[in-house]
């Protein structure tokens, strides 16, 4: 359920919904003027709605909204803690064994997070992510450990969560390996964006959290002041994860 509301509350997602809704107004008027203003109208608001969206000035400003609480912070800077976390989402596993995995716009998780182990900031790094069968050879938490050891990162240092399928989960279940462990206090690593719900969940479950942000999206320079004001399926997709990160932190509330 959490999926289908996020789904429609996304730019794409409200604006084919008022479509459907033009669409079935302007069907059953049947020459009645007031229903067809309606669908009219309606049409109009789905279209301005997503032309608003795809355009880099609108979607830039919201994603800045969203990072603006976690700032990219040196690491140096950042505190030590018990172990650090790494939230799945930065790549994909490979569909048949043997294939390597494929990185993905959110791959700079993993490497801040081998950045923040080798700064010596926690001895144990926990990798969150788990798969299905049908999609793919191995869970993303196994992919992310490939990827880690090419890192630098030794096998023997990470522990791998491999139940889980979205954020809550990953808070859920990792919380359960480390309270095993004794572990406590974290270094939650994910994309600035994902941050503020992610670290909510992880608090949720009694989990001491330092955010450690990475993969910050929002731009406030462009080429050309031009560029800003020209929709492109960049912006839209931005503004999409966005909204749903607004959405997501929401509803769990």
């Amino acid at each position: 359920m959490d999926k289908v509301f996020t789904a429609l509350l996304s730019p794409l997602g409200t604006a084919l919904a008022l479509m459907v809704l033009a669409a079935g107004l302007g069907w059953s008027a049947a020459g009645r003027r007031r229903w067809t203003r309606a669908a009219w109208t309606l049409g109009a608001a789905a279209w301005l709605w997503l032309g608003v969206w795809s355009l880099p000035v609108a979607s830039h400003a919201l994603r800045r909204a969203v990072e603006a609480p976690y700032p990219p912070v040196p690491v140096q800077a950042l505190e030590k803690a018990q172990a650090i976390v790494v939230l799945g989402g930065g790549i994909r596993p490979a569909e048949v064994a043997g294939q390597p995995p494929d990185l993905g716009q959110a791959a700079d998780r993993m490497w801040h997070a081998a950045r923040l182990f080798h700064a010596g900031k926690a001895p144990l790094v926990v990798l969150s992510g788990g798969h299905s069968p049908q999609d793919s050879a191995e869970s993303e938490a196994q992919a992310m450990q490939r990827f880690m050891v090419d890192l630098g990162v030794p096998a023997a240092a990470m522990r791998l969560e491999e139940r889980s399928r979205n954020t809550r989960q990953n808070a859920q279940f990792t919380a359960e390996m480390l309270r095993a462990q004794g572990v406590q206090h974290v270094l939650l690593v994910t994309s600035a964006l994902h941050m503020r719900r992610a670290r909510a969940l992880f608090e949720a479950q009694g989990l001491t959290v330092t955010p450690a942000a990475t993969d910050h999206e929002a731009r406030t320079r462009f080429s050309a002041p031009a560029e800003t004001w020209l929709p492109n399926t960049d912006a839209l997709d931005g503004s999409a994860r966005a909204m749903k990160e607004l959405v997501g932190a929401w509803v769990g509330r």
